[in-house]
């Protein structure tokens, strides 16, 4: 089956890519040299670069442009390739990751993730997703770190809200998500994880039977939320019995 022009991916020299990426041969050697590119493909004594490699030079481009350094993009690229802290890091406890659920990564040909998002993968896009950790870059892949936040992106850009305004709501709603997990956390290893630790209870286990709670707590808490606020957008009454009515005889 022939493969056809849009599967297909360019390939360049030294030079070549240099020039597309609007930098000189020097950087482009330097930056290999500090391990900021995945090697290039070798065929006898000639090396060659893909389109990938040139993404990677457009994001270190963005990432410098915004005040990183070449020393904060190479940890950041070498955190995204070894992965994210799980669950267990986060409470301290040996034990508790191996259950914990994950997020379902996605893999995507940087040419893929363009055409899912049509015209919104921006330079200053991709750079804010590598700084929410949203991407990491896996060789010749882009690999998303959930199927489920790639999906909902997806559905409010094509709903018309700018793929620059989703990634900065996701930015503050990590905010006030990190403060609800400190919250869950601090409560499990008061109240219940150092009991279970001390009766020599599986600490995976028992985290896994609990975080369902902390999820229902914060999906209903979400919901009541919204439905208040849609109220006050929308000039409505809250129907009688509901949160903010008295009960009768007072």
């Amino acid at each position: 089956m022939a493969t056809s022009e849009a599967d297909e991916v360019r390939e360049y020299r030294m030079a070549e890519l240099a020039e597309k990426a609007g930098i000189t041969v020097r950087t482009l050697r330097f930056y290999r040299e500090r391990k900021l590119l995945p090697p290039p493909r070798r065929e006898g004594r000639i090396a060659w670069y893909n389109d990938h490699h040139l993404a990677r030079l457009r994001t270190i481009a963005a990432l410098l442009e915004r005040g990183h350094t070449l020393g904060g993009i190479a940890e950041l690229l070498a955190a995204f390739e070894s992965g994210r802290r799980d669950v267990g890091e986060l409470l301290g406890l040996p034990g508790a990751a191996a259950s914990w659920p994950a997020e379902t990564p996605v893999r995507l040909r940087p040419e893929a993730l363009a055409d899912y998002f049509q015209g919104e993968v921006t330079p200053e896009n991709l750079s804010t997703s590598l700084d929410l950790g949203y991407l990491a870059v896996d060789g010749d892949e882009i690999v998303h770190l959930s199927r489920r936040l790639l999906d909902v992106s997806h559905t409010l850009v094509e709903q018309g809200v700018p793929l620059a305004a989703v990634l900065g709501a996701a930015r503050e709603v990590r905010e006030h998500v990190n403060a609800i997990a400190e919250t869950f956390v601090t409560l499990l290893r008061a109240h219940v994880l150092a009991d279970a630790m001390e009766r020599g209870e599986d600490v995976g286990e028992t985290v896994e039977r609990l975080r369902p709670l902390a999820t229902s707590v914060v999906d209903a808490e979400l919901t009541m939320a919204m439905n208040r606020r849609m109220r006050a957008e929308l000039g409505e009454t809250p129907p009688r019995g509901h949160s903010g009515g008295r009960s009768g005889g007072q």
